[in-house]
């Protein structure tokens, strides 16, 4: 009996080491479709949804129907690099110095030091695969194949025309793997279509799939043809009927993708995220980020805060709505975990799992303190702490701005000075976070950026 007894704890612990460490649980597939610059208030399924947009994204809004809408997501960077920096290792990217956008030909990108999520995926058995845009360095060390992606099919640079070049740039030339492609198409498309693709592909193993879309990004081109200039007619003004004409493109192609996994029988088991790099650019009439204040590159929460629909069958509700501040550092450590896996400590995460709230969206959780910073010790930097919002270093007159959140989603009153002792609480955790990063790599707030200056 004694040996019986034994055997069973053995085996039984075994089998819980095995799930424990990710192998021997289900793995969930991960789709993660990232659109580019669009704005907070132009999808269906947003609460402040524009009327003129409100029509044109049933396939992403079939998302937020099937699963849940967040209203308080967020990004890391306030523009394109930074954002997807932070998001592809789950720190925060200004620890590593990928503060601001890489520029073009730079001959560096994401620091090497830095491990990816999609490494720590792949060594828990997922097949992993980008498609779409990179932007996070430009040499060959750099390159997705060589970060954790195992199948790459898009650009390196950061933006690209929507129909063939008739000279390739190589650096938007679309790259599968490391072979460039011939000119053909319109990207949005090609892009879904290689989505697809790479689930068909991968449809018997787990699979963790970013689709790093251009849209609905600059340049303004929309497609060709009757169909969508008749869904676009009703916007008057060119370039908000433009711009929309890049979103139904980019619902389009979400809809071919939400099909695939429907048609492949892997919805039930499929994780899907839908969400934005950054919010809609300033100074165009294009976009719409309302009720925010600020847009693209600006650290209000027009520029941080951004939309975010995902679906999960048999963990998320479908309709739900939830609250709780969101961030795209968690997908990482979400993921680790819901494959059965453990975040180590000695990886030095920021973001944390999303589990516990996809499972209970009413219960509580740890509060915690959310962190932004743009062009190092001289550029803006803000922090969100339960419902208090502060900006320091935001304005001409350097005075820093506290605004209240739960009653102020505009940050149109700052209550910085009738708030001396929560002003005085976050500004020392602001300090305390600046304390622990780097100089920028590049761009403004770099040492070479900051010797220009004096000269």
């Amino acid at each position: 009996m004694t040996i019986n007894l034994a055997k069973v704890i053995f085996i039984a612990s075994f089998l819980c080491s095995l799930a424990f460490n990710g192998f021997g649980a289900d793995k969930p597939n991960v789709v993660v479709l990232f659109a580019d610059d669009a704005g907070y208030a132009d999808f269906g399924f947003q609460e402040s949804v524009r009327p003129d947009m409100a029509a044109l994204t049933p396939h992403i809004d079939s998302i937020a129907a099937a699963g849940a809408r967040f209203t308080q997501a967020y990004v890391t960077g306030a523009v394109c690099s930074p954002s997807r920096a932070g998001m592809m290792t789950g720190r925060y990217q200004e620890r590593f110095g990928h503060e601001t956008n890489l520029p073009p030909n730079t001959q560096s990108g994401l620091p090497l030091t830095e491990t990816f999520g999609v490494k720590r995926l792949q060594n828990i058995g997922y097949k992993t695969g980008l498609i779409g845009k990179w932007h996070l360095g430009y040499p060959e060390a750099f390159h997705p194949n060589h970060r954790g992606y195992g199948h790459f099919y898009g650009l390196l640079q950061g933006s690209r025309s929507y129909y063939p070049y008739k000279k390739q740039s190589k650096d938007r030339v679309i790259r599968h793997n490391n072979t460039p492609t011939p000119e053909s198409g319109y990207i949005t498309d090609r892009l879904g279509d290689a989505a697809c693709d790479f689930i068909e592909s991968n449809k018997d193993e787990p699979f963790y799939l970013f689709v790093s879309f251009t849209a609905p990004h600059g340049p303004l081109e929309p497609r060709n043809g009757g169909y969508d200039a008749e869904r676009i007619k009703h916007i008057a003004h060119e370039d908000r009927r433009n711009y929309a004409g890049l979103i139904v493109a980019l619902d389009d192609n979400v809809g071919k993708v939400l099909a695939t996994i429907a048609n492949n029988e892997l919805a039930d088991g499929t994780m899907v995220i839908f969400t934005n790099d950054n919010g809609g650019p300033g100074g165009k009439d294009s976009t719409s980020n309302y009720p925010l204040k600020g847009h693209k590159g600006s650290l209000n929460e027009g520029g941080i805060r951004v939309p975010w629909a995902m679906s999960w069958p048999g963990v998320i509700s479908p309709g739900s709505v939830i609250d709780e501040p969101i961030i795209t550092m968690d997908i990482l450590p979400t993921v680790i975990e819901a494959a059965g896996g453990r975040v180590d400590p000695d990886w030095r995460l920021d973001g944390r799992s999303m589990l516990p709230l996809l499972k209970n969206p009413q219960g509580k959780r740890e509060e915690r303190t959310l962190y932004w910073r743009r062009s190092g010790i001289e550029g803006p930097i803000a922090l969100r702490d339960g419902k208090w919002k502060l900006l320091s270093r935001n304005s001409d007159d350097n005075k820093p701005e506290l605004y209240d959140l739960s009653t102020d989603i505009g940050e149109k009153n700052n209550v910085a000075s009738q708030n001396p002792k929560i002003l005085k609480r976050l500004m020392q955790k602001l300090d305390s976070w600046e304390s622990e990063l780097v100089t920028p790599l590049w761009g403004p707030g770099s040492p070479g950026f900051l010797e220009s200056k004096k000269k």
